[in-house]
This record gives structure tokens, sequence and C-alpha cells, in this order.
């Protein structure tokens, strides 16, 4: 079975009895970052709770060292999962508003720590479960603390040195997933510098997407990512984006593809401008 699941929200509604399933709520806007928290309070999937991109999925920010949303340090990772509920055989179904970036950083983490199995995306996100007419909650959730443990998988991700060396290199696949105005340079709504890294490619995120907000078909994925890849080996791909969020729905989307899991470089532009002599690159 593939490491990438999707799960739609009929057969969510179905599942959300299971006893040990766990649900979370990831919804997060970079614009506010207290949209997620306030939407959660004003109405929820039964039986979730919510995880935070900047509290619970990202480690501390380091002005002028780290990217805008840094990975958190492994045994706080751990203790929230276990907080939410998780234990090492748990089902986990994550949502947020729609395109799920969100909820790919969260499945990303979990299979960094090695939880590979029974991990879900809500296809679609609230935005289908809305059309498909499913009802919202507002009880809290009431897990049991769970018992959940894993070790982070080093071969999953790597430094900005380590990519560094690594630019040139005919082997290396390097996916950006924010979209092209940005890669391109033209705009830079975020971060303080425009442009993106010398030898990557502009594989937008929201391509991975139909036009209601759910993946593509694996086969389509697959002729997407073949298109990117061309005669190098999957095993060679590096993805990043802004600060290592949206990279993470590429690297689901690869997976639901059938490819295996890629490496995240998880600092992503907005740390790898903070160091100017690494090189920036604009146009396509």
């Amino acid at each position: 079975m593939p490491i990438a699941q999707l799960i739609s929200p009929q057969a969510l509604d179905l599942k959300k009895e299971q006893p040990g399933l766990v649900i979370l709520d990831c919804r997060f806007a970079l614009e506010d970052p207290d949209y997620g928290q306030r939407s959660y309070a004003e109405g929820h999937i039964a039986g979730s709770s919510f995880a935070d991109l900047e509290r619970d999925l990202s480690g501390t920010v380091v002005k002028g060292v780290t990217g805008r949303h840094p990975l958190p340090e492994p045994e706080d990772l751990i203790e929230r999962l276990q907080s939410f509920g998780i234990n090492a055989d748990s089902d986990v179904v994550l949502y947020d508003d729609g395109p799920g970036a969100f909820a790919a950083r969260a499945w990303w983490l979990l299979a960094w720590l090695g939880k590979r199995d029974g991990v879900f995306i809500l296809d679609g996100g609230l935005k289908a479960w809305h059309a498909a007419g499913l009802p919202l909650s507002l009880d809290a959730c009431n897990n049991k603390r769970g018992t959940f443990t894993g070790a982070p998988d080093d071969s999953l991700t790597l430094t900005a040195e380590e990519l560094q060396q690594r630019l040139g290199q005919p082997s290396l696949t390097l996916l950006d997933a924010r979209a092209l105005p940005r890669f391109k340079g033209e705009v830079e709504p975020i971060d303080p510098v425009a442009g993106h890294i010398p030898g990557a490619q502009c594989a937008a995120f929201t391509d991975n997407l139909d036009s209601d907000g759910r993946f593509l078909p694996a086969d389509q994925l697959k002729q997407r990512f073949a298109a990117k890849l061309g005669e190098r080996s999957p095993a060679e791909l590096v993805a990043y984006c802004g600060s290592g969020v949206t990279a993470c729905h590429n690297l689901f989307a690869l997976s639901l593809a059938g490819y295996p899991l890629g490496a995240l470089y998880a600092g992503s532009w907005s740390e790898w401008i903070n160091e100017p002599a690494r090189g920036i690159a604009k146009g396509e």
C-alpha cells in the first residue's frame, strides 16, 4: 500500500466513530495566524483536534538563520502527537480548508518520525466535506493521550549546505512548489528576496489538484512528475517551497503517483536567502 492515502468525506463520515481514530484539523492562514484556531472553535469535524502549523507543526524561528517554519524538535513533536491521542497503530485523518497544503505538512511530519501506515488526507478538505452536506461540531475532542514514539528519518531531509553541494549535479531534480510568478521572481508577497534556488524547476503544488480542489488521479500525477524528472532517478529528487510546507504537498502527490518518498529541504526559500552567497536565480 502506498504511503500516501486519501479518504473521501463520505468514507470519513462512516469511519469517524471508529475506536482509536485520530482526526486533526490543520487549518491555517499565513496572513492571519489565528485563523485556524478561530475556525476550529466555530465548527470542526466531530472528534477532531486542532493542530496549529506554527505552534504544533513547526519549531522556533531564529531570525536570519532559519526559514519561516522550521521543523519542530522531534521530542516536542512526539509530545504533541501523543497529546492528540496518536498511538503507533492509530488511523489518522488530516484535513484543512481544502487544498491540503497544511494537512500534507502534518502527513510528512508523521512519515518523518516513522508513522507511515494508516495516515490519510481528507481529499478536498472541508470544502469537500461541506459539498457532501456533512455537519460540523462544536464539541471538544476527548481523546486519551497516545503512546506514539518515533525517530526522525535523516534520509528525508537535507540542509542548505547539503543542497548547495548538490546544485549542478546532473542527477538532481529540485522542485519548487510555489506559484510560477514567485518562482520567476516577478512578485514576492512574503519573503524579502524574490527568485528561486538555481537549477530548480517550478512545480506549483496547486497543479496537483483538479478544479474542485481534489487530488488528480494517480496516473495524471505520474505524468506530471515524470515530465519534471526526465531520465533522472526519483531517489535524487528534492522538494522545497517558501518555508517547507507546500513542498510536502508535492511529496504527498509524488507518493500518490507511486514514487518513493523524496527529500525535503525544510528550510526552503525563506532560509536559503539568509545567506546571499548561496545564489539566487530569476526567470524560468
